[in-house]
């Protein structure tokens, strides 16, 4: 809960209780149970607006999931697509340098006899 353990919690409690006194204590815990009622029952409202609001533009849960799949099938498609011309450009890379290799040797190799 919050990463409070349980005598920093015992520890609050007696606090709280010394500087209101007891008979604040109940008073305060209800005020805070109704606000904390009202902040769901707001959330609840909000959520529940969204989803009207939603549905009546013609978007639903299977929209959604729908979409996300298009988008995650573009994503994939995207990647691959530059992973095969990484491998591609690599590849050429690889053999461009494997020719100036063999020209350098041809070239070199009449001054590595001499030395």
């Amino acid at each position: 809960m919050f990463g409070i353990g349980g005598g920093e919690l015992v520890f609050i409690l007696f606090i709280v209780l010394m500087l209101f006194g007891s008979d604040k204590v109940p008073e305060i815990a209800r005020t805070m149970g109704k606000a904390m009622a009202q902040l769901k029952n707001a959330t609840n409202d909000i959520k529940s607006e969204i989803q009207k609001g939603a549905e009546a533009n013609g978007l639903d849960s299977k929209s959604f999931t729908d979409i996300t799949g298009n988008i995650n099938a573009q994503i994939n498609d995207a990647k691959s697509g530059l992973l095969g011309e990484t491998t591609n450009l690599l590849g050429d890379t690889a053999s461009e340098i494997e020719k100036v290799k063999e020209d350098i040797d041809s070239i070199s190799g009449p001054v590595k006899r001499q030395i």
